[in-house]
Protein backbone atom coordinates (compact mmCIF):
# COMPACT_ATOMS: atom_id res chain seq x y z
CA UNK A 1 0.00 0.00 0.00
CA UNK A 2 2.54 2.05 0.74
CA UNK A 3 4.43 2.11 -2.59
CA UNK A 4 1.34 2.33 -4.27
CA UNK A 5 0.61 5.32 -2.52
CA UNK A 6 4.66 6.75 -3.14
CA UNK A 7 3.73 7.34 -6.41
CA UNK A 8 1.08 9.23 -6.16
CA UNK A 9 -1.88 7.76 -8.36
CA UNK A 10 -4.91 9.29 -9.51
CA UNK A 11 -6.92 6.37 -7.94
CA UNK A 12 -5.88 3.76 -6.33
CA UNK A 13 -7.87 -0.01 -6.34
CA UNK A 14 -8.20 -2.01 -3.05
CA UNK A 15 -9.60 -5.49 -3.89
CA UNK A 16 -10.65 -7.07 -0.02
CA UNK A 17 -8.02 -5.62 1.27
CA UNK A 18 -8.42 -7.18 4.71
CA UNK A 19 -9.89 -10.02 4.21
CA UNK A 20 -6.71 -12.29 5.15
CA UNK A 21 -6.96 -10.83 8.53
CA UNK A 22 -8.51 -11.54 11.98
CA UNK A 23 -11.57 -9.21 13.01
CA UNK A 24 -9.33 -7.13 15.58
CA UNK A 25 -6.30 -7.13 13.47
CA UNK A 26 -8.53 -6.26 10.22
CA UNK A 27 -10.32 -3.19 12.02
CA UNK A 28 -7.19 -2.48 13.55
CA UNK A 29 -5.46 -1.96 10.11
CA UNK A 30 -8.40 -0.29 8.62
CA UNK A 31 -7.76 2.49 10.86
CA UNK A 32 -4.53 3.08 9.56
CA UNK A 33 -5.06 2.52 6.38
CA UNK A 34 -8.25 4.57 6.29
CA UNK A 35 -5.73 7.81 8.12
CA UNK A 36 -3.12 7.45 5.21
CA UNK A 37 -5.64 7.47 2.54
CA UNK A 38 -7.21 10.52 3.59
CA UNK A 39 -3.82 12.41 4.56
CA UNK A 40 -3.07 11.65 1.06
CA UNK A 41 -6.04 12.97 -0.41
CA UNK A 42 -5.77 9.64 -2.85
CA UNK A 43 -9.37 8.93 -4.43
CA UNK A 44 -10.02 5.08 -3.37
CA UNK A 45 -12.16 2.18 -4.60
CA UNK A 46 -12.55 -0.40 -2.01
CA UNK A 47 -14.07 -4.00 -2.94
CA UNK A 48 -15.59 -5.95 -0.15
CA UNK A 49 -18.46 -7.86 1.04
CA UNK A 50 -18.33 -6.50 4.56
CA UNK A 51 -20.91 -4.56 5.17
CA UNK A 52 -20.04 -2.37 8.05
CA UNK A 53 -16.01 -2.25 6.59
CA UNK A 54 -17.62 -0.81 3.45
CA UNK A 55 -19.99 1.77 5.91
CA UNK A 56 -17.00 2.51 8.06
CA UNK A 57 -14.86 3.66 5.55
CA UNK A 58 -16.55 4.98 3.03
CA UNK A 59 -18.07 8.21 1.39
CA UNK A 60 -19.87 6.29 -1.04
CA UNK A 61 -21.04 2.20 -1.21
CA UNK A 62 -21.91 0.88 -4.76
CA UNK A 63 -24.10 -2.60 -4.63
CA UNK A 64 -23.72 -4.36 -7.65
CA UNK A 65 -26.17 -7.34 -8.50
CA UNK A 66 -25.23 -10.72 -9.06
CA UNK A 67 -24.36 -12.27 -12.48
CA UNK A 68 -23.54 -10.56 -14.66
CA UNK A 69 -22.73 -8.20 -12.88
CA UNK A 70 -24.68 -4.19 -12.39
CA UNK A 71 -24.65 -1.29 -10.57
CA UNK A 72 -28.10 -1.62 -8.64
CA UNK A 73 -27.71 0.83 -6.25
CA UNK A 74 -25.48 3.90 -4.78
CA UNK A 75 -25.77 5.17 -1.12
CA UNK A 76 -23.71 8.11 -0.38
CA UNK A 77 -22.58 7.56 3.33
CA UNK A 78 -22.62 10.56 5.48
CA UNK A 79 -22.47 9.77 8.89
CA UNK A 80 -22.71 12.50 11.44
CA UNK A 81 -19.02 12.52 12.82
CA UNK A 82 -17.03 10.97 10.67
CA UNK A 83 -13.95 10.07 12.04
CA UNK A 84 -11.66 6.99 12.08
CA UNK A 85 -13.43 3.59 10.80
CA UNK A 86 -13.86 2.30 14.33
CA UNK A 87 -15.90 5.53 15.28
CA UNK A 88 -17.85 5.66 12.63
CA UNK A 89 -19.22 2.30 13.66
CA UNK A 90 -20.47 3.82 16.67
CA UNK A 91 -22.42 6.43 14.71
CA UNK A 92 -26.21 6.49 14.84
CA UNK A 93 -26.53 5.94 11.46
CA UNK A 94 -24.42 3.55 10.81
CA UNK A 95 -27.30 0.54 12.17
CA UNK A 96 -29.61 2.25 9.45
CA UNK A 97 -27.21 2.30 6.33
CA UNK A 98 -26.61 -1.37 7.46
CA UNK A 99 -29.70 -2.50 7.39
CA UNK A 100 -30.86 -0.79 4.31
CA UNK A 101 -28.04 -2.04 2.52
CA UNK A 102 -28.38 -5.93 3.60
CA UNK A 103 -32.07 -5.50 2.46
CA UNK A 104 -30.74 -4.73 -1.11
CA UNK A 105 -28.15 -7.29 -1.40
CA UNK A 106 -29.16 -11.15 -3.68
CA UNK A 107 -29.92 -13.24 -0.81
CA UNK A 108 -29.88 -17.13 -1.68
CA UNK A 109 -31.69 -18.92 1.00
Amino acid sequence: LIRSIAISPDILLLDEPFSALDYYTRVTISKDVYKMLRKTNTSTIIITHDIAEAISMSDKIIIMSKRPGTIKKEIEINLDNKSVPTENRKDKKFTEYYDKIWRMLDHHI
